[in-house]
């Protein structure tokens, strides 16, 4: 019953910080860099994203760091699912 309750807390975690990503791009085009909502998301996700920056080069105006960042959350989401699912 535990185990079933980490890999649901493990899901939720994934998702809403894969929506945060999302959310962070999307605002990118529309609002202001100092919005206050802006800057929230920015302090929760940057930690995250910049040392993918740092790494990955930009190709033109495009960041495909958001999109790097949504492919490890993923694995990294499968993989602790999946070691919890084995204690079960």
């Amino acid at each position: 019953m535990t185990v079933y309750i980490l890999i649901q807390m493990v899901h939720f975690v994934s998702r809403a910080f894969i929506l945060l990503v999302i959310v962070d791009a999307v605002m990118s085009f529309f609002v202001d860099s100092y919005h206050p909502v802006r800057v929230a998301i920015r302090r929760i996700v940057d930690p995250l994203l910049n040392p993918i920056r740092r790494t990955l080069p930009t190709v033109g105006m495009i960041d495909f760091s958001p999109l790097v960042l949504i492919i490890i959350l993923q694995v990294v989401e499968t993989l602790l699912v999946r070691v919890l699912a084995s204690m079960a």
